[in-house]
């Protein structure tokens, strides 16, 4: 739990939103609280009902303010996003490495309506642009690229740039 929140703050520039920030309604004072929120959830969630309903709380609180909606133990270490505006959605069946930075507008989504039972595996270090959608189950290697708009409908290998609708391999990093 503390491994993950302080891997969190390095991608925050080491330090943590100050007072000032949440004066201010500085943006990454409040994706600061709902990523550390969110991490709490998962943490609690089977061993303390009342700092859990804590959490929760604010949790829930700031996802509807920020229009995020990211289901708990879903993201690894090092998670960052640089903007809150459009919705970000992260579904329970989603596992996201770790040092990943998304943009606003990322949703993982179903191919079909109703429950998808299969999961989508993210690996580590990925950056996702702005309105960058994942349909279906399907994996994303490691150190990937994702350009704004695209529509992800099939695996992705390591170090890969891709774009496009649907999501094409643009160039393969060295």
């Amino acid at each position: 739990m503390s491994y993950e929140l302080t891997e969190d703050i390095k991608r925050f520039d080491n330090h943590r939103p100050t007072f000032k920030d949440r004066i201010l309604h500085n943006e990454v004072w409040y994706i600061y609280h709902y990523i550390r929120h969110l991490r709490y959830v998962g943490y609690y969630q089977d061993k303390n009902k009342l700092k859990f309903l804590w959490h929760f709380f604010w949790y829930k609180r700031l996802g509807f303010k920020l229009r995020m909606t990211i289901y708990p133990n879903t993201i690894g270490p090092g998670f960052r996003i640089y903007h809150a505006g459009d919705f970000v959605h992260v579904g329970p069946k989603v596992r996201i490495g770790r040092n990943c930075t998304m943009l606003p507008g990322v949703v993982f989504g179903n191919k079909m309506e109703g429950v998808d039972e299969k999961n989508i595996i993210v690996g580590d270090d990925c950056y996702f642009g702005l309105g960058v959608k994942i349909i279906g189950s399907v994996r994303i290697g490691n150190n990937v690229t994702v350009g704004a708009n695209a529509v992800i409908t099939k695996d992705i290998p390591d170090n890969a740039i891709v774009g496009g609708v649907p999501a094409k391999i643009i160039k393969m990093k060295k």
